[in-house]
């Protein structure tokens, strides 16, 4: 290596050491938002197979659910590998879930009841697997709304017994996949077993939240 491209890279490290977390925001953005838009794009071209409606609902869901499991894990792996920068963008991670669930939730509003409240309604109460579902956005939704830095220093304490509850939407989403699931329950399962092991791992504060 040359004394002048010893020089030419020190200003690029240091360029890119200042905009790490701007850069792996970015990534976290693009890596979403793409899936995200394709998903739709194939949907609307009619290119998602036989059972479009089915096929996105279960996209956003799973990705929901991904995303919501990710968030739990970079505490854990950060402090594992002493990799800081991971927890500064845990809230985008979270927030992205929550983009995820909501947009299932569009899904199931728009193209399965088509705006019918009163049914929409009667299929939370009458179909556990919705209300469980449900449950686990509204919290999602808590979360998210709570996540803007202003309300953040306002709740103070109560922000994070607020945010706690996070332990309980992964409960829910991971029986709101089970119970959705009528045949091939191999899926949900190890979805499940993940999230056991991601809160067994955080059993410390679980315990502190239930006090």
């Amino acid at each position: 290596m040359t004394k002048n491209t010893v020089l030419i890279r020190a200003p690029f490290k240091k360029l890119l050491a200042k905009h790490q977390v701007k850069l792996f925001k970015l990534f976290i953005h693009l890596a979403a938002l793409f899936p995200l838009i394709n998903a739709y794009y194939l949907a609307f071209t009619d290119q998602l197979g036989a059972d479009p409606v089915e096929a996105i609902l279960h996209f956003t869901g799973i990705g929901a659910f991904n995303l919501l499991l990710l968030s739990l894990a970079i505490t854990p792996i950060s402090k594992r590998f002493k990799i800081s920068i991971l927890l500064k963008i845990r809230r985008l991670v979270g927030l992205y879930s929550f983009t995820y669930a909501f947009c299932h939730l569009a899904n199931f509003l728009v193209f399965e009841v088509q705006f019918d409240w009163l049914l929409f309604i009667n299929e939370i109460i009458k179909r556990p697997y919705i209300t469980v579902g449900m449950a686990g956005f509204i919290i999602l939704l808590s979360l998210a709304v709570t996540s803007i830095s202003v309300l953040k220093k306002r709740m103070g304490k109560r922000w994070q017994k607020l945010h706690n509850w996070v332990y309980l939407a992964v409960v829910l989403v991971g029986i709101h996949f089970y119970w959705s699931v009528k045949s091939e329950i191999i899926e949900p399962s190890i979805y499940l077993f993940i999230a056991l092991v991601l809160l067994s791992v955080r059993f410390k504060k679980l315990t502190r939240f239930k006090k």
